[in-house]
């Protein structure tokens, strides 16, 4: 691979018994975990939301030797110019730490905004997408406009960041991860959800069910894995062992 540069390192700093490396890219606070004993290629898990909230997934990919990502993009859903920091920051692991071109994106929760978004816009550069009662329609959250309540302080957040003039250009959007459903069979992408099926936050009906029959309509298939009587929390598979030679086994490396 030739010589990368090192990782900013604060040695005091260990998360779950692995090296844990905080750094600023540009405004933008970042966590790179190393893990003990990497794997061959610098394969890494990019979580999008929500460092450290049911990390069994992660913690177990950590002692596979993956490394962990994570950058700070502020609570954005997912808009177009959180994905350009996302470029950036994608640019910067794969450039210049040279890590591998095609990591495994994880969303749990409004993450499956970014996940999908951002992987819409960089298709060859996804080696898996896990999302985890992932929200995939703005509108069922935090818009609220089906079974669930939605959150109406993120709906009008939500509506500022992606620049919308009102709430009807929000709801007539056509970029939602459900809507581009097809894209991503298409695109062949490694895709998995996990979710519970008495999610009262973000219905799975109207986000991982959605997109699954979406992906299907188009010839592609979405690995679903549901926790029944589940509600949104607790995030994760019940089997992180199992799921992670999942993981592993599936996650593209072109």
């Amino acid at each position: 691979m030739g010589a990368t540069e090192t990782i900013p390192h604060f040695p005091e700093n260990l998360y779950c018994g692995h090296s844990r490396h905080d750094f600023r890219f540009g405004e933008n606070p970042v966590i790179v975990v190393e893990p003990g004993k990497p794997a061959l290629g610098r394969r890494w898990v990019w979580r999008a939301e929500f460092f450290d909230a049911f990390p069994a997934f992660d913690v177990e990919m950590l002692g596979r030797g993956w490394y962990l990502a994570f950058i700070s993009v502020g609570n954005t859903f997912g808009c177009p110019s959180a994905m350009r920091r996302f470029d950036a920051f994608y640019q910067e692991m794969t450039d210049k730490y040279l890590f591998h071109r095609q990591p495994v994106l994880e969303g749990l929760s409004r993450g499956g905004l970014y996940v999908y978004n951002w992987a819409a816009g960089n298709p060859e550069s996804v080696g898996l997408i896990y999302a985890d009662n992932p929200v995939c329609d703005i509108k069922s959250w935090p818009g609220g406009k089906g079974r669930g309540p939605g959150s109406p302080q993120d709906w009008v957040t939500l509506q500022e960041c992606y620049g919308f003039q009102s709430e009807a250009e929000a709801l007539a959007w056509n970029k939602n991860p459900v809507d581009q459903a097809g894209f991503f069979a298409q695109a062949g992408m490694p895709l998995v959800h996990c979710f519970g099926d008495a999610d009262e936050v973000v219905p799975w009906e109207e986000n991982t069910k959605a997109i699954a029959d979406g992906v299907a309509a188009a010839g592609g298939e979405v690995k679903l894995i549901v926790k029944p009587g589940c509600g949104h929390h607790p995030h994760g598979p019940a089997d992180p062992i199992s799921f992670a030679d999942w993981v592993i086994a599936n996650a593209r490396n072109d």
